[in-house]
């Protein structure tokens, strides 16, 4: 039987930053392990049809699956994972169990903040530009406490 959604270790808690809510681990992942697997709820409409803030939260189901039309609310912790460039999890999206699995590209530290990059195409972790919030209408965020990622 395959896995549908596992009990991943991590926690939302706020980040004492601008950014407010994020995703942290609670124990130590390494290189290569999946960190969640997140079932998808897959909406058949056009990207530009979705209210402003559902913006936010959705993947571009089409990009990533061939699936026409259609974006993803990824559920467990998927759509609340913040921003970096470089980030510490890529995602893989599977259309055939409509879920999002979430893999470290390094090793992760208990506590340290879970991150996806929300400009790669194909859910790969890092990408030359940074340009997804202009891209998106919203005000970018700059944390200048966090080490590990630089525009959100």
């Amino acid at each position: 039987m395959n896995t549908v959604m596992n009990a991943p270790d991590l926690c939302v808690r706020d980040t004492g930053t601008e950014r407010g809510r994020g995703v942290f681990a609670s124990r130590r992942f390494v290189s290569g392990e999946v960190v969640e697997v997140a079932p998808v709820l897959v909406l058949k409409v056009d990207y530009d049809a979705l209210p402003a803030l559902l913006k936010t939260y959705v993947f571009d189901w089409t990009t990533l699956t061939g699936v026409p039309r259609s974006q993803a609310v990824a559920l467990g912790y998927g759509s609340m994972y913040n921003h970096a460039n470089p980030a510490n999890l890529r995602y893989v999206a599977d259309a055939r169990q409509n879920v999002m699995r979430y893999v470290a590209v390094r090793d992760i530290e208990p506590d340290e903040e879970l991150t996806i990059n929300y400009n790669a195409v194909g859910g790969v972790h890092e990408w030359d530009d940074d340009n997804w919030f202009e891209r998106a209408e919203i005000d970018v965020i700059h944390d200048t406490t966090a080490e590990h990622h630089e525009d959100d």
